[in-house]
């Protein structure tokens, strides 16, 4: 009988938990992380990638004097930041199902109201929850 070595087979390795700690199975072909969490940076990185282009567009276009191209550089930092809180806070909305006013849990029963937030079947009514839409307006501009 040969051995192994000289066939080239080899035992197969102990699985590797994902990089992330997030308790899956990872490989080396996906750089030691689990297949949604390689996702999530591909889309990560994709995201940055188009911010990256976005903001050296406006550098280019501004690029008359160094005060405005270090102003884009900012104004790039700070649109970036703002994306990433944007993102964070909606999906902490998507999962909540709270009224608004009185932070009481709704589920299904809750009311969307004009201004965007959610609300019991107290605090639905406009004069309840200090709503901030007009619906005056609304009324006059139809």
């Amino acid at each position: 009988m040969e051995s192994s070595k000289e066939i080239g087979c080899r035992a197969p390795e102990d699985p590797v938990l994902c990089i992330n700690a997030c308790d899956f199975f990872s490989s080396a072909a996906t750089m030691n992380m689990c297949s949604k969490c390689q996702k999530d940076m591909i889309l990560l990185k994709q995201e940055h990638a188009k911010l990256a282009a976005a903001s050296s567009k406006d550098v280019v276009r501004r690029s008359s004097s160094s005060d405005e191209s270090e102003l884009a550089l900012a104004g790039a930092a700070v649109a970036s930041t703002i994306l990433a809180s944007h993102i964070s806070q909606v999906k902490s909305k998507e999962g909540l199902k709270k009224c608004t006013a009185c932070r009481k849990r709704v589920g299904l029963t809750g009311f969307s109201c004009k201004c965007g937030d959610l609300f019991c079947a107290v605090h639905h009514y406009s004069d309840k929850h200090n709503c901030p839409f007009d619906y005056r307006m609304l009324v006059r501009m139809q």
